[in-house]
């Protein structure tokens, strides 16, 4: 065998070995989070998520009961937070501090790298190439249905729900922000994780949706009552 022969041999078992792995990675039979669990079979998908929907109805429950209890005041959740070890922070120029990293005011879960060191730093949360999930707000008035949707995301990533590992959120920001693209060049874990990620945030919104219809409703009642003269 000459040079030329072994240098193309050597190329093509290179090439057998990245299509292998790239295979692999798109074929694998199972996926499993923190209380799911994904099976592939031929021609059939099997999710176990017993424990998942479990879950989330009681941060559904939960959540009703504490936002009440605070009468859904934006501050008072924010204590709830803070006295549960979430650092809170709040500051003039928040979402000037978070476009930086492009992330959005509230709930800012796990990051790593780069994005890690500056939040940590500009939060005072010492040098870390990982940072802790905390809440940036800017200060003055919090919209009380915004601020319903992210302690309902806090919640759940309280409970373990899964979706909020920082490569789930990772991919659910840049789908955010893509025409799709992205999906095709998903493994199976990766996929999921981001099923669970956009799971969680359509809860979120549901329940902030669910909370001001009921709010609104009752007090378009409330006001028709006393503008009938009404005793209440």
């Amino acid at each position: 065998m000459n040079t030329l022969q072994k240098i193309i041999y050597l190329f093509l078992e290179m090439q057998e070995k990245t299509l292998t792995k790239k295979l692999y990675k798109h074929l694998k039979s199972s996926s499993t989070n923190s209380t799911s669990k994904m099976v592939i079979g031929k021609g059939v998908t099997i999710t176990l998520n017993a424990e998942t929907e479990k879950n989330k109805e009681l941060v559904r429950k939960n959540v009703t009961d504490i936002v009440n209890s605070c009468a859904n005041n934006p501050e008072k959740l924010l204590q709830y937070i803070q006295s549960k070890g979430t650092k809170v922070c709040k500051f003039d120029n928040a979402d000037k501090i978070l476009n930086v990293i492009k992330e959005e005011e509230g709930l800012i879960t796990q990051l790593e790298g780069i994005e890690a060191i500056y939040i940590n730093i500009v939060t005072g949360s010492g040098f870390s190439f990982k940072s802790k999930p905390m809440f940036i707000m800017r200060k003055g008035e919090i919209d009380p249905y915004y601020m319903a949707h992210q302690f309902y995301k806090w919640y759940a990533l309280q409970m373990k729900l899964p979706g909020f590992d920082y490569m789930s959120q990772k991919i659910f920001k840049i789908y955010l922000n893509s025409d799709g693209a992205l999906l095709s060049n998903l493994n199976l874990d990766e996929m999921t994780g981001l099923k669970e990620a956009i799971n969680r945030d359509q809860e979120a919104t549901d329940f902030a949706l669910f909370l001001a219809k009921h709010r609104e409703g009752s007090k378009k009642v409330l006001e028709k009552m006393q503008n009938d003269g009404a005793s209440i």
